[in-house]
């Protein structure tokens, strides 16, 4: 995806969640080390720094953490996110109030840090499947807020469901509960908008069958091995979207995205991201 196409969350939407960051960092006595070791007149520029190879995401997320503290620093911004960073790349520099700078500072590098972390996690599984017709997407294993959702974009991929209320998807437990993929497509149907698409998770290429003569808009298989996967792809025959999901990494997804399937799904991209190493540096 270019870097072009990526629209950050509104900071009506992003604001609260740095706010309140900032409210439990600061406590009820504010930065006591700052504020006891800087002159409170003393200015100067820190640049935001690249330590280790990435996808740069939560610029957006640190500059607001830095606006506030302080509405009076400056900041120029050499990488968007969505930027590919190189250890010693400077991403941005702050200027202004440097009580101010080191207040924010850790707020700043915890979201960009993180946010950069599932951005770069993304990259590695988009880079892996480059020239096949896939996807990878996200997941609904997510921290509370849009970023994360936001950050697997900066890193090329794209969203899942934001969450229970702007798609239906009917996994295992759904089915058994409602008696069987018939019973549970029925009552979907049966209750649901024309706006509003149905996915369904299926186990074995039995209930696929079942479910692409329901007319299922898109069709989850859940831990299939290749091989079915081709199967389902072949039985498809473009009916439906399919979504391949389970146990994908970095070594495998290259494989997964060759049996044909349109998209695939992985938690991991945003649970287990490891922070981007970012600094700041006078």
């Amino acid at each position: 995806m270019s870097v072009d196409l990526i629209r950050p969350p509104s900071t009506l939407l992003v604001e609260p969640q740095v706010r309140a960051a900032l409210v439990e960092d600061l406590g009820r006595a504010g930065d006591i080390t700052s504020d006891l070791t800087i002159a409170p007149d003393a200015k100067g520029t820190v640049r935001l720094m690249a330590r280790k190879p990435g996808v740069l995401a939560g610029l957006n997320a640190a500059e607001i953490a830095f606006h506030l503290v302080d509405p009076s620093l400056s900041i120029d911004v050499a990488i968007r996110d969505g930027g590919r960073l190189n250890p010693g790349d400077r991403i941005a520099s702050i200027s202004g109030s440097l009580r101010a700078i080191l207040t924010a500072e850790r707020v700043a590098l915890n979201f960009a840090g993180h946010l950069s972390g599932v951005a770069t996690t993304t990259a590695a599984l988009v880079d892996a499947i480059a020239g096949t017709r896939a996807r990878i997407v996200c997941t609904r294993k997510t921290t509370p807020g849009l970023l994360e959702k936001y950050a697997v974009r900066c890193g090329g991929g794209f969203n899942h469901r934001f969450g229970l209320d702007d798609a239906v998807l009917i996994k295992d437990n759904h089915i058994a509960a409602a008696g069987g993929i018939a019973a549970v497509l029925e009552r979907v149907r049966a209750g649901l908008g024309h706006m509003t698409k149905v996915e369904i998770e299926v186990d074995t290429l039995a209930q696929l069958e079942e479910a692409l003569a329901l007319g299922a808009d898109t069709i989850l298989l859940d831990n299939m091995s290749n091989d079915d996967l081709r199967r389902a792809v072949a039985m498809n025959a473009g009916r439906a979207v399919l979504e391949a999901s389970g146990s994908v990494t970095a070594a495998n997804v290259r494989a997964i995205a060759e049996t044909g399937v349109d998209t695939i799904s992985s938690g991991a991209i945003t649970h287990s991201a490891t922070s981007l190493d970012l600094g700041l540096d006078f």
